[in-house]
């Protein structure tokens, strides 16, 4: 698969006549894509109802279109362009703590006291009219839910303050779900999850702004240098990995397609299953919009425990692993964000907190380098007002930790990266995870240079940095 190089940030897979429209990469010559990732690129820009096809900078392989794939569909949808984890997200919380103010080694295992990190765990339990509740309108359900719910994240919980933090979560944090569209094997595997990190990438971050990078906007966010903050990257959990399977299942059936074109699959809007699949991807939205606020709500309670009067401004809530119904210069489509993000530019924001500069960016390197608050700039129109949504990696999980015989620990093929090599990379940064062994896939040797990345997206002119943020503590699943 070739790319032709348009400019320094921008390339084109080149193309042939199965391509129904072009497909742009956003990427520099510093950054390698994988060809795989490049050939379900171009795949995706096959489909019929394809408008138009991109990849953001963290570009790689994924379950039938890459993560970092951004594609618009004409009046379909398509489940495996949204993927499993059905709006994961990233939330970012400021305070006015500087590092010599904080123990923040007690800070951080406080937190994991709170919030269970790794798979299968469970934490806030609902009732079926409360998580039908929280499915249907996402934030808007925790009111009531403070008032009835017995757990201790409502002992951070505040009216006014939610008030305030509802308009820092894209579209408000709550989504025209539908319940009933929920699988019942959805319900019942994670419907106990929220208020629990899951494992993989996921992660909670205690964090310091290293270097400001716009001055203003900096300000605009109370951030300076030195700042502790705080980022929770999650989203929901087993129940939107079920309503996925569930409606990816579907769409294969409905288009009768095989092999690999099943991952491809997707529902035209006249068809039984599309608003079905819109509803129940709504509904595991919400559940993932409320799950990254319980944590939120005990991340507070944890701070508040050692600074009992603390303001933790959040700064934003953004999505990846949507789709959403947008208008654009080429119409209206269906566009699928699979590990790409929203940029909207200030235009976008109107009658917004943010419309004088733009969509607050929230973009995560590795759990050993840093990480970056951007703002979307109305440039990005020409991506579908879309950047990445992190680092992208280099290399597969199973090649960073290797490969041993369960039974017997003998090694079947040598880790990528070295027991020594993850040490010394994480070597400032105090480390909590529930899989000691499984955390070196997450090892910052096998992901992109966060500060290359970031230089493509600013370069091409699709978001601001404002700050750079680095990890002091990380917490993982």
């Amino acid at each position: 698969m070739q790319l032709k190089r348009l400019d320094k940030y921008r390339c084109l897979i080149e193309p042939d006549p199965a391509m129904r429209v072009p497909a742009c990469v956003y990427v520099s010559d510093r950054l390698k894509v994988e060809p795989d990732a490049l050939r379900q690129l171009r795949d995706a820009a096959c489909l019929e109802p394809a408008r138009q096809v991109l990849a953001t900078p963290d570009i790689h392989v994924g379950f039938g279109v890459p993560i970092g794939a951004v594609v618009a569909l004409q009046d379909a949808i398509m489940p495996a362009a949204v993927g499993y984890d059905i709006n994961c997200g990233m939330r970012l919380l400021t305070t006015p703590l500087k590092r010599k103010d904080c123990d923040v080694d007690r800070l951080a295992h406080s937190i994991a006291r709170d919030i269970p990190l790794g798979e299968g765990k469970s934490n806030l339990t609902l009732t079926g009219d409360d998580l039908d509740a929280v499915l249907t309108n996402g934030l808007d359900a925790l009111p009531a839910l403070a008032e009835h719910n017995a757990h201790r994240a409502w002992q951070a919980y505040d009216p006014q303050q939610w008030t305030i933090d509802r308009k820092a979560v894209e579209r408000n944090g709550a989504l025209p779900g539908e319940a009933s569209s929920v699988p019942f094997k959805a319900r019942e595997k994670g419907g106990a999850q929220l208020g629990t990190l899951g494992g993989g990438n996921h992660f909670i971050e205690i964090q310091i702004v290293d270097k400001v990078l716009d001055e203003p906007l900096a300000r605009t966010f109370g951030l300076e240098i030195g700042n502790i903050t705080v980022m929770i990257h999650s989203g929901s959990r087993r129940l939107g990995y079920e309503v996925a399977d569930e409606y990816m299942r579907l769409a294969a059936d409905t288009r009768d397609a095989q092999g690999p074109a099943r991952q491809l699959a997707y529902l035209n809007k006249n068809e039984k299953g599309f608003a079905r699949y819109v509803g129940a991807m709504n509904a595991a939205g919400n559940f993932a919009y409320v799950n990254r606020h319980i944590m939120m709500l005990l991340v507070r309670r944890c701070f508040r425990h050692e600074f009992p009067h603390l303001e933790m401004p959040l700064i934003y809530d953004v999505s990846h692993n949507m789709a959403q119904f947008e208008q654009h210069s080429q119409g209206s489509f269906w566009v699928h964000r699979k590990g790409a993000t929203r940029a909207f530019g200030p235009k976008r924001m109107a009658g917004t907190p943010f419309a004088a500069i733009g969509q607050p960016v929230i973009i995560p390197g590795s759990m050993g380098t840093g990480s970056y608050l951007l703002i979307g700039d109305d440039g990005s129109e020409e991506a579908l007002a879309s950047v990445n949504h992190g680092a992208g990696r280099t290399m597969s999980r199973s090649a960073a930790v290797g490969k041993r015989n369960r039974r017997t620990g003998k090694v079947i093929r040598p880790a990528a990266i070295t027991d020594d090599e993850f040490k010394r990379s994480m070597k400032d940064v105090t480390l909590i995870a529930a899989d000691k062994f499984a955390v070196k896939e997450e090892a910052p040797a096998a992901y992109k240079d966060i500060d290359q990345v970031i230089d493509v997206v600013a370069g091409a002119g699709l978001a601001r940095p404002v700050v750079r943020l680095k990890p002091l503590a990380v917490l993982k699943g």
